[in-house]
Formats: structure tokens, sequence, C-alpha cells
């Protein structure tokens, strides 16, 4: 964002993108829980962190080894061989996860909260959710300087061509959330929650999901992102579900790409709405294909 950003948009986050289990004991579901989520051991939670890491790190060296090849610069690569090493970095999470939650058996989207929810419900928690993190973003913005510039668009070379753009547009908007929430708000909260309960695993997993942004975010937008991370947190556990978590991060990015890339308010909504319709058919893929009885609650 520009130094002659409105107090608004002045503080706000850039795009929140890169960079064994037991069953649970009878009659301890928590809020929205559906009752059948895994439970991971808390342990395995920063581990899959460092290996998700590792994962990235492997895969953007290929990618840059295998740009070179066909005549990239591996220093100073061109758009294409960024955006796709980010594709496969945002993959690296959800690799790690499903990697962890193979040690309790078979992986079942539901463990990570690839379930219906309601809808009425769900939009409050993240109207909720996304009113608290605007306001304490606010206050932050009064604490210190927040007039930084979110460069990750460009770095990934979105100014640099049509395609380019497009092509980081999705990655921010859409894949970037729901491998991030898949990750973080599926398995590493999953699995925190497990040690101390719902709110030491929120704050720990908001801290580490502003901490992960360091390098592609100004330093002074890892609070607010850590924030958003403990809210969607919340989020996770009130709904039962991921979804909302996934829909609430799309949006946000939108917001985020938009006002970054100086759109019109008109286009950002645009994107937004496009973001949030992209990521719930691409989610909705995950859930079951008939309902029990007890699951009647509509799709978000």
């Amino acid at each position: 964002m520009s130094s002659g950003a409105s107090s608004f948009d002045s503080w706000l986050p850039p795009t929140a993108g890169p960079p064994g289990g037991l069953p649970p004991a009878s009659g301890q579901s928590e809020p929205g829980d559906d009752g059948g989520a895994a439970r991971w051991a808390p342990w395995t939670a920063g581990l899959a962190l460092v290996v998700a890491f590792l994962f990235a790190l492997m895969g953007a060296i290929f990618v840059g080894i295998v740009g070179a090849i066909f005549g990239a610069s591996f220093t100073d690569p061109p758009p294409a061989v960024n955006i796709t090493a980010t594709v496969v970095q945002d993959g690296a999470f959800i690799g790690a996860a499903l990697l962890f939650a193979a040690r309790a058996g078979q992986i079942v989207p539901a463990q990570f909260g690839f379930v219906r929810t309601r809808l009425l419900a769900a939009l409050g928690w993240m109207a909720g959710a996304y009113v608290v993190y605007i306001a304490l973003g606010a206050l932050w913005a009064q604490v210190v300087d927040t007039h930084a510039e979110d460069k990750l668009p460009d770095s990934l070379g979105a100014d640099e061509s049509t395609a380019a753009l497009v092509a980081v547009c999705v990655v921010v908007t859409v894949i970037a959330p729901i491998a991030e929430e898949t990750f973080f708000r599926g398995y590493f909260f999953g699995a925190l929650r497990n040690w101390r309960g719902v709110w030491p695993a929120a704050l720990i997993t908001g801290v580490v999901f502003g901490g992960i942004h360091v390098g592609s975010a100004p330093a002074v937008f890892l609070v607010p992102l850590a924030v958003l991370g403990f809210m969607l947190c919340i989020v996770r556990w009130k709904t039962g579900s991921l979804l909302p978590c996934i829909a609430l991060h799309a949006m946000n990015n939108a917001l985020a790409f938009g006002i970054t890339e100086k759109w019109s308010g008109g286009a950002t909504l645009l994107l937004l709405i496009g973001a949030v319709t992209v990521t719930m058919l691409a989610c909705a893929a995950l859930l079951p294909r008939e309902r029990s009885a007890l699951d009647t609650r509509p799709l978000i």
C-alpha cells in the first residue's frame, strides 16, 4: 500500500500468502465440532511446520533448477518460475499436513474441517472475527507507522504482464487461502488444541501464522496477520468447519490485493466474490456426497 493510503487501508495487512492421532473422547466435543475430527498428537504440529518448510525449500530449489535448465536466471527468475515456486510452496503445506495426518490412519477431509456448517451462524462468526481484526488493526496503526507497501504481487511478477497478473491473483486469492487454512486451521490448530485446549492453541497458531510471513510482508504487518490467524482459529472452532476460514481468508486476500494493485472498488468487489466462489467450489469436491440424517446443514 502506498504512503498516501487512507486511514483504513494504511494498516491493512498484505495478502496472507507466500511464504499419530486418537479419536475424540466420548462426550468431549467442542462448540461446532461434528465429533469426528482426528485427535492428532500435539507435538506433531511443530514438526509438521518444519517439514512443510523443508518441502517448500526443496520444491523452490527444484523449480529454480528446472527453470535454469530452460534458460531462466536462477538468481533473478522470471514471473513464471516465481509463480510456479509459490504454488509448489503452498502445496508443501498441504503435503506436510497430509503426511502427518496419515499417521493416524485413513485421511478423511472432515478431520481437517471440510464439513458443512450452518450458513447464518458461519456468516455471523466470520463478520465478528473480521470486525475484531479490523478494529485491532486500526488500533495497531495508531501505535506504529504502518505506511508500508505490500510488494508480494509485484515480487511474483504481477506488474510485468497481464498473464502474470492473473496467475498471481489466482495464487494469492484462491490457492494460498486453501493451502494455508488446510495446514494452519486444519492440522496445526487441530493438533495443538489437544494439548491445552482451544485458546492456547489459537494463540500459538496466530503467532506462528504471522511469523511465517516474515520476508513476504513488511514487519509492521506481522502483528495484524497474527491477529487474523488467531481469529480464524476461533471461526474454525465455533463453526466446526474450515470452509468459513477459507472464505474469510480469500476475502481478506482479495481486498488486500485490490488495494495494493489500486483497483477500483467495483473490480475489487468482483475479485472478492470470485475468490470466495472459486474456493468454495473447490472445497465442495471434498465434502461427503451424501448427507447423513444428522448432516442437514447447508453448504457455505
